[in-house]
């Protein structure tokens, strides 16, 4: 969805694509999580040569997959290319990738950071094989058990120059449309979001399906005549609909912007970061009221329950969705600096 046109791509617009991927999620949460990632990756084709682009996205079954920058990480520059030694965690989708993506600081032969113009470090993906990195089976987890987020390494790994890219750079971006004035962080914090809200989606469905039938031991009435729980059920649905519409807009907002050829505002870009970081955690606390007013029924795996608490609690640990988010928001309301890349 987020390809290309030119790669034979949808170049969807960014409320379509969390739409979509918010009702994957109702389904599975894991599978919408790698689909989301997946996509990110994908507008990579928007920085590299068209042939390269080709090669990476055009089987049908294509998929690359990264991980953040550890710590490891360093590529130097020499003929042709880079050669790049590191380890990259949290590769969501990397057990049925093709290729994977390597984010690498620059350094000069001594190990030195290379500076841009604007004297900060600086930074290439390079993209490879997978079969060109070892793979390191870490993912035994507690939720999203299912997105394979394995770790990986190279070891002095010669990358083509043709092969690598700045990310959201503008001299790197080969396309106009006005998906890929998005950044990646931007398009991932609003589809993690959006798994978020299908998970709670699908966990508040599920419980006001039962409340119409339980009846709690010791008592007499369904759950749904307990005046409790239909209170906590209203608020549940207020949660979610309001945290969804909140980002949806904010997205429109931006997409609107973008759409006219205008780069967003801080203001808009904090709207979404803050609305992204929003829905995630309005989407926890969906869940865990679901969790909690289905008693004993929510603790059985055969039930729509446990599994999306794990899920959901696992989403909001992510870098995109945790609490810490809020901070960077507030700091943009308030006049302050803004410390984070994420926006």
């Amino acid at each position: 969805m987020l390809l290309p046109r030119s790669c034979g791509g949808e170049e969807s617009d960014p409320v379509t694509f969390v739409t979509a991927i918010e009702e994957i999620a109702k389904a599975d949460a894991s599978t919408a999580w790698c689909l989301a990632q997946a996509s990110g990756c994908s507008m990579a084709a928007a920085y590299i040569e068209p042939a390269v682009a080709h090669e990476i996205f055009a089987a049908r079954d294509a998929v690359l997959a990264w991980g953040p920058v550890g710590p490891t990480v360093r590529a130097t520059a020499v003929d042709d290319g880079y050669r790049v030694t590191g380890t990259w965690s949290y590769a969501s989708g990397s057990r049925h990738a093709q290729w994977l993506g390597g984010h690498s600081p620059l350094v000069d032969a001594n190990g030195k950071p290379c500076l841009g113009p604007d004297r900060k470090p600086t930074e290439r993906t390079m993209l490879f094989p997978k079969t060109k990195a070892v793979i390191h089976d870490v993912w035994q987890v507690v939720g999203l058990k299912g997105t394979g987020s394995d770790t990986y390494t190279v070891t002095d790994l010669f990358v083509p120059a043709q092969y690598t890219f700045t990310r959201e750079s503008v001299s790197d971006r080969r396309e106009a449309g006005p998906l890929y004035r998005f950044t990646t962080y931007q398009i991932y914090g609003a589809a993690f979001a959006a798994v978020a809200l299908g998970i709670a989606r699908a966990a508040l469905d599920a419980f006001i399906q039962i409340a119409t039938t339980k009846v709690p031991m010791l008592g007499s009435k369904p759950l749904r005549d307990n005046p409790v729980v239909q209170s906590k059920v209203a608020v549940a649905e207020a949660e979610w609909q309001s945290s969804r519409a909140y980002l949806i807009q904010a997205l429109r907002d931006m997409w609107d912007a973008a759409y006219r050829g205008e780069s967003a505002t801080l203001q808009q870009r904090a709207a979404l970061r803050l609305a992204a970081v929003h829905a995630s955690h309005q989407a926890k606390q969906v869940v865990e009221t679901a969790y909690h007013f289905a008693g004993g029924t929510a603790i059985f795996e055969s039930q729509a329950f446990e599994r999306r608490l794990r899920d959901i609690h696992a989403v909001t640990q992510q870098v995109q969705s945790q609490f810490v988010n809020f901070e960077v928001a507030g700091q943009v309301l308030l006049g302050l600096p803004v410390t984070s890349k994420l926006i």
